[in-house]
């Protein structure tokens, strides 16, 4: 049996969770912070869970999670 392939994008963007919930980041934090409130930079720190709908989309390019 051949190894599963992972695509190499979902290495560096997202993880998974113990119980096998996919974990991300969030969005819009790459630049442009002098427009952004401070409620939205503090907000936007650290990491979430992706919703379950979003997660069955890239589940399946993290064949081993």
């Amino acid at each position: 049996m051949p190894k599963l392939k992972t695509k190499s994008s979902t290495k560096g963007r997202f993880s998974l969770t113990a119980k096998g919930k996919v974990r991300r980041h969030y969005a819009g934090k790459r630049h442009g912070m002098m427009k952004r409130t401070q409620k939205q930079i503090r907000d936007k720190r650290g990491s979430t869970i992706m919703a379950s709908s979003d997660a069955k989309i890239v589940k399946p390019f993290m064949p081993y999670g």
